[in-house]
């Protein structure tokens, strides 16, 4: 039934073309019905599984090549046979491109902008890390092997408790006893939470 339609599809052709002969500026809107009855259910389900059940971008690829075939009337119309390989190589073609232009490499954004982003302030975090250690020299040492231990190689209490050589629960009390005195002591530094 397919070879029938082609060629119903196809004797549509010549005789528009004919007639196309006589009036050369109309566009051959019964050919673009034929093609449409004739190609777009067959074309539609091939394109669907070319974009994985994508039904939307499946109908705009049929429509793209619907279209293409359109505007190809004339290269149709010597086509001998069936144009139902010409609309599926077109077809598959506009699904490539789709999917490579996916893939391009995204546009370079101009670096001008992160010029004007102020830079972080090394002299803030050079005076709070001076602040930080003028305040640990007020600690005790048992205070503060406890706290460079626990905070800032970040070791768990029994990791600490463990290197430092003394039972977990005397690290717990003293850290939460240095972080009172460390409080007290960047307090008296200006430094406020």
């Amino acid at each position: 039934m397919g070879v029938r339609k082609d060629a119903a599809v196809a004797n549509e052709r010549g005789a528009r073309a004919r007639h196309r002969m006589s009036q050369p500026s109309e566009p051959d809107e019964e050919l673009m019905r034929a093609l449409y009855r004739e190609h777009a259910g067959p074309l539609l389900a091939y394109v669907l599984r070319l974009v994985a059940g994508d039904r939307q971008r499946a109908e705009d690829v049929v429509q793209e090549t619907l279209i293409r075939a359109w505007k190809n009337a004339g290269q149709l119309n010597r086509a001998t046979g069936s144009v139902r390989p010409w609309l599926v190589t077109v077809a598959r073609r506009i699904v490539i491109d789709g999917h490579r232009s996916r893939q391009a490499r995204p546009q370079e954004v101009d670096p001008s902008p992160l010029e004007v982003i102020p830079a972080e302030d090394e002299i803030d975090k050079a005076l709070w890390l001076m602040t930080l250690s003028d305040a640990l020299d007020d600690l005790t040492p048992a205070h503060r092997e406890v706290l460079v231990e626990t905070y800032f190689k970040g070791r768990t209490v029994n990791e600490a408790a463990e290197t430092l050589g003394i039972p977990s629960g005397t690290v717990r009390s003293r850290v939460f006893y240095a972080l009172r005195s460390m409080k007290l002591a960047l307090e008296e530094r200006g430094v406020t939470a």
